[in-house]
């Protein structure tokens, strides 16, 4: 089972990681209704080091890139659901709409994100490249996402 970690003990932890030989992988997003494509990413994601470490965007993140309705489930729910999950070692909170600044403090092997960007489109990319941390792009499960998922509740698809 993962763990949650502060933002503040996350960069040093990391370093401790890779001092020791092991291998990070980051990704980010919302993580708001955890379904099928979720698990897929996550698992294709930890398939590529030794560590997984979600960056998880908080309450108000979500508020501001999804909307006033939005996150269905707050910050603490989404974190505990993701450390149950086998494939997620740790789990750390941000408040920022982009994962960049803590992108950089951690400085992660690895970083994955939706095939729905490439390197011209990731906003990223440039700290991917000064810190020469390697992107894989992973494909969507095709008709699963937490929007569709709300919208069948309200009967709307």
């Amino acid at each position: 089972m993962g763990q949650v970690l502060r933002r503040e003990n996350i960069a040093e932890f990391v370093r401790n990681l890779q001092k020791s030989g092991k291998t990070v992988v980051a990704t980010n997003g919302c993580f708001d209704i955890l379904h099928v494509g979720h698990i897929r990413y996550l698992q294709k994601t930890k398939s590529f080091a030794d560590y997984l470490i979600v960056l998880l965007n908080s309450d108000k993140s979500v508020k501001s890139i999804k909307g006033k309705n939005r996150p269905i489930n707050n910050e603490n729910d989404r974190a505990e659901i993701l450390t149950a999950l086998s494939c997620v070692d740790y789990v750390v909170l941000f408040d920022e709409d982009s994962p960049k600044d803590l992108l950089n403090e951690i400085k992660p092997d690895v970083y994955t994100k939706g095939a729905d960007y490439n390197m011209e489109t990731l906003p990223e990319a440039d700290i991917m490249k000064k810190n020469g941390t390697r992107v894989e792009f992973i494909e969507f499960v095709q008709g699963k996402s937490t929007t569709n998922t709300i919208n069948k509740i309200n009967n709307k698809e």
